[in-house]
């Protein structure tokens, strides 16, 4: 405590070892040395009245003339104001602050224990949590907050304000090397991510964040304060009104909203604040997926009607011819929300209405149209409702046509209870998107053409992700054709997408022949699943050898077998294309 001992007795304040950091007047620093005796002896908070009759008083009012000292003190963040209705440094008068309750910032107490307020840096390493991820924001804040108060007293080439920008700019730095390093996503910058919110954005959103975990009123919520932190002149701070006025970007979406104050003198002004679900979805990253997973689970179990999945393989997992990979990431694109954010600005969807995609996989069976919804859903971190469309008729006979609706209507409570939209994926859905009977006056006819009305019904509704997957595209009825966004027909791989799936298939750990030869594996005419079961198949004869060593023989073996079970046919597994 050398440094706080130093300025309590240095007579000649000028001279104490921290004064040189402080870059404020004497009269200042006066002040700063009697808030610091106070709080030595026990009052950590002080009436700005009795401060200034106690150092400034000789005759009369005249210590009236140092207020204008302590508003000054406050936009240098040294000292902060402890009222409890909090009105902004920026619109507040002088005399508002004179029986206002002040004390010493946090940066001031720094100054006093180590000399200076510099920020040390920790070392580049991954994020362990959101936590210690927000105090490098928050540390980013409080520099910004400071480079604010500098801009109103200093000079912008100042050296207190290049040092600031520097330190400043190494903290962004080592913030955006820590998250590139980390694999867990940090909820806020998910936040800012989806949003696409600007540098400008970001920190208003952060400088609020910043003032929930404080849990305190403190000054960083009016408009004023908000825009001189992200705003370097004048002109600036004229611009950047936009950025919380109605209409923008952080109080559109909801990421943001605020409360008009009446202050005496200066009329209404807005208090910001994050909105209660963005809060707590980021004070409680885990606590809402996982509360989401288990109703969701507990749900599932009461009925029988979806099979709940939790999908295991990503996009990397499924070997894709590259035009159907083109035409997937371009559909993954579109639930991006910025993608939503400008279909609303344009009209073309409801404001409250989420992420929208209805798509179609065709293609023989087992060629991978099941794998890949899955995968897909991996990729947008989504569990998957899965129902097996061919059951509809056996399994509900007679009442088919009332539970082709229960379908969509079970999805949707499912959604309203747990507050989460898994993908819906409707297998074999083929009775439901063939061409529909006409002219037949067939009782059979008439539930199928129903069934199909009812379903056409419910897919011109559906708000969310639905895959649906059929055999053939040929049969499908134009009607639904058109309500579907994508059409995706999957088929048997080619010699070199076999041999990349080859490779990833076969286990590294085991032991091959000499003369093993890869490339000839891979010129039998199989799919994907198909060298599942292949793969499956020699290895249960390969392991039961005295000598466990993969051969082409054994692979022979599999494969004929596997044709020979076609029926006359080549089965086709596994496998897309477009």
């Amino acid at each position: 405590m050398r440094y706080l001992v130093d300025f309590l007795e240095n007579k000649d304040i000028a001279k104490s070892k921290v004064y040189e950091y402080l870059k404020c007047s004497l009269d200042e620093a006066i002040i700063l040395k009697y808030l610091t005796k106070e709080l030595i002896e026990g009052n950590p908070s002080v009436i700005v009245l009795e401060l200034l009759k106690d150092l400034f008083l000789e005759k009369n009012y005249n210590f009236l003339d140092h207020l204008p000292l302590i508003k000054s003190l406050m936009e240098q963040g040294w000292i902060t104001q402890e009222n409890l209705l909090h009105v902004s440094t920026t619109v507040v008068s002088n005399l508002e602050l004179l029986n206002s309750s002040i004390a010493l910032s946090t940066s001031f107490l720094k100054i006093l224990e180590e000399g200076n307020n510099e920020l040390i840096l920790p070392e580049i390493t991954p994020y362990l949590d959101h936590l210690e991820y927000l105090k490098d924001q928050f540390s980013r804040i409080d520099l910004y907050q400071k480079l604010s108060h500098l801009r109103q007293s200093v000079t912008s080439n100042s050296p207190s304000i290049n040092r600031v920008k520097n330190i400043l700019q190494n903290i962004e730095n080592s913030i955006e090397k820590r998250l590139e390093l980390t694999k867990e996503e940090m909820v806020v910058d998910s936040i800012f991510k989806d949003h696409h919110l600007s540098q400008k954005e970001q920190l208003i959103f952060l400088a609020l964040l910043k003032e929930e975990y404080a849990g305190e009123f403190e000054s960083l919520r009016d408009m004023n304060t908000l825009i001189n932190l992200v705003s370097f002149d004048d002109y600036e701070k004229m611009k950047n009104r936009s950025l919380l006025e109605e209409g923008s970007k952080l109080t559109e979406s909801l990421l943001i909203d605020y409360d008009e104050v009446l202050s005496s003198f200066s009329g209404v002004t807005r208090s910001f604040f994050i909105s209660e679900d963005v809060l707590q979805k980021i004070m409680h990253p885990n606590k809402e997926k996982k509360n989401k997973k288990i109703k969701l689970d507990m749900l599932i179990e009461q009925q029988d009607i979806f099979e709940l999945i939790d999908p295991k393989t990503t996009m990397d997992d499924v070997v894709l011819h590259p035009k159907t990979k083109e035409v997937l990431e371009f559909l993954l694109k579109q639930t991006d929300n910025s993608v939503l954010k400008l279909l609303r600005e344009w009209g073309v969807k409801e404001r409250r209405s989420g992420i929208d995609a209805k798509v179609i996989f065709y293609g023989p069976p087992g060629t991978g149209k099941t794998m890949t919804a899955l995968s897909m859903a991996k990729t947008m971190k989504k569990r998957v409702l899965s129902f097996d469309c061919s059951k509809i008729l056996s399994k509900y006979i007679g009442e088919s046509e009332k539970n082709v609706r229960s379908i969509f209507d079970s999805y949707k409570d499912l959604c309203i209870k747990t507050k989460s939209k898994p993908l819906l994926l409707l297998n074999e859905a083929d009775q439901f998107l063939s061409s529909r009977s006409v002219g037949s006056n067939s009782s059979a006819d008439k539930m199928h053409n129903q069934m199909q009305n009812i379903f056409l019904e419910q897919i011109e509704k559906f708000e969310g992700i639905l895959i649906a997957t059929t055999n053939l595209l040929e049969s499908i009825d134009p009607a639904f054709s058109r309500r579907f966004d994508y059409k995706i027909e999957f088929s048997k791989p080619n010699l070199k997408q076999r041999l990349e799936l080859w490779r990833k298939m076969l286990p590294e750990s085991a032991v091959y022949s000499e003369d093993f030869d890869i490339d000839f594996l891979a010129t039998y005419p199989l799919s994907g699943g198909q060298m599942k079961v292949v793969l499956k198949n020699t290895a249960l004869r390969v392991a039961i050898k005295e000598e466990p060593i993969f051969t082409i023989e054994d692979f022979k073996n599999s494969i004929q077998r596997e044709l020979k079970g076609a029926f006359g046919e080549e089965k086709m597994m596994g496998f897309m294309k477009g």
